[in-house]
């Protein structure tokens, strides 16, 4: 299988393998789906913080409004009844006016935060450094991991307008939102390798040759982008080290330049005598008292 070191920009999002017989036609919707896969679950964790925080979503209509004005408004939560977490609430008011801040209680807190640090795990950057692949299923094992852990805290579910249950039903709008233009559409997918595009009329060993056991940089754009920027010829490491050893270097040229100039002389080898004393037998002596 040939691995494919996938980045985004300059960073490096994921590894995948796929066969060198893969058809770059399927290859390229495939990468954007685990990329885009991805950002559901960054988004999903983001949101479940929120949750375990500040409790379920207001609606519409109430939110970033002051208790004065909801209360002005005669404006009520009809679903903050109906979406009670497990174990009862502890009343965490959201400054952002976003959820309505009955909390879940702390045990249940624990459970929807150490399942997103599990699913974060999942599609980690990091893995990339472990040598880890992500497919699909990968990504759907840590959305099913958060799933889960919402059914557990909120048996009855969330209300339909909360970003969590829009997101897990895919009815999510990121339109005029940073987060959509992170997104790729599958039909808007271009691999890149090498400075050139990896055309989806061929096969991926039209481009790596038949060894299977290769590893290359893909990075992913969206058409029209234009090709991306070109791997550095150093990565990041070796600039840090480079850069850290021509320090050391100008270091130690510095205080080479403070000695004294002349502290070559008391050496044992700038002596001229040294030779003639050895010759007679009398180095080393000591004058002094016994």
């Amino acid at each position: 299988m040939v691995r494919l070191h996938v980045k985004r920009g300059g960073e490096s999002e994921f590894l995948l393998e796929a066969p060198g017989s893969a058809r770059l036609a399927e290859l390229a919707p495939l990468v954007a789906r685990i990329h885009n896969g991805r950002l559901k679950v960054q988004r999903l964790c983001a949101e479940m913080e929120e949750l375990a925080e500040h409790g379920i979503s207001l609606p519409y209509n109430m939110q970033g409004l002051t208790d004065e004005q909801i209360e002005e408004l005669k404006l009520k939560d009809e679903w903050a009844e109906k979406c009670v977490p497990s174990g009862g609430s502890v009343f965490r008011k959201d400054e952002m006016g976003r959820r309505n801040g009955f909390a879940p209680n702390e045990k249940m807190q624990q459970v929807i935060k150490k399942t997103i640090e599990e699913a974060k795990a999942l599609i980690s950057k990091k893995q990339v450094q472990a040598g880890v692949c992500v497919d699909m299923e990968t990504v759907k094992d840590a959305l099913e991991q958060l799933r889960g852990a919402v059914l557990i805290v909120y048996p009855m579910g969330l209300p339909p307008h909360d970003p969590i249950r829009m997101e897990f039903e895919d009815k999510e709008d990121l339109a005029g939102t940073h987060a959509g233009t992170e997104v790729i559409k599958e039909s808007e997918a271009q691999l890149w390798w090498a400075g050139k595009q990896l055309e989806e009329t061929k096969l991926l060993s039209d481009y790596v040759g038949k060894n299977e056991k290769t590893t290359i940089i893909v990075k992913i754009q969206k058409k029209g982008q234009g090709a991306p920027g070109r791997e550095p010829v150093l990565s990041h490491e070796e600039q840090k080290e480079m850069m850290l050893y021509y320090y050391r270097k100008q270091e130690e040229l510095k205080k080479l330049e403070e000695e004294d100039d002349d502290s070559f002389l008391n050496a044992e080898w700038a002596d001229n005598h040294a030779l003639k004393r050895q010759f007679h037998g009398v180095k080393d002596i000591k004058w002094g008292p016994r």
